[in-house]
């Protein structure tokens, strides 16, 4: 099975956040092919969690998990010691009070 450039999974799921209002900027830019991705989901109220894709070894399907979560700040220094591993690493930041994110819709893992 093919994989999807990391572009252009950045950009189908930012129009797929537009089509419901949601919020979505990229933080930075990673690799356009082969770069992984995390999603800070940033509530607005100071606090924040970070998504990353995850994949199960036995069953071979992909997930969304959660990296981090809690104070914005402290998201934000987990997002930085991960670029300092990655520096193909893309970082999305999507800012909605209600906390949706989409990222458990199909498609999108």
């Amino acid at each position: 099975m093919s994989r999807l450039t990391a572009s252009f999974w950045v950009s189908a799921y930012r129009k797929r956040l537009e089509l419901h209002d949601i919020p979505c900027f990229v933080v930075r830019h990673g690799d356009d092919t082969g770069g992984a991705v995390l999603v800070k989901l940033n509530t607005l109220d100071g606090q924040a969690r970070v998504f990353q894709r995850s994949f199960d070894l036995m069953t071979g399907e992909r997930a969304w998990v959660v990296l981090t979560e809690g104070a914005e700040a402290e998201c934000d220094a987990a997002i930085v010691r991960q670029r300092g591993f990655d520096p193909d690493l893309w970082v999305l930041e999507v800012e909605d009070r209600q906390g949706r994110h989409l990222l458990d819709q199909e498609g999108l893992a």
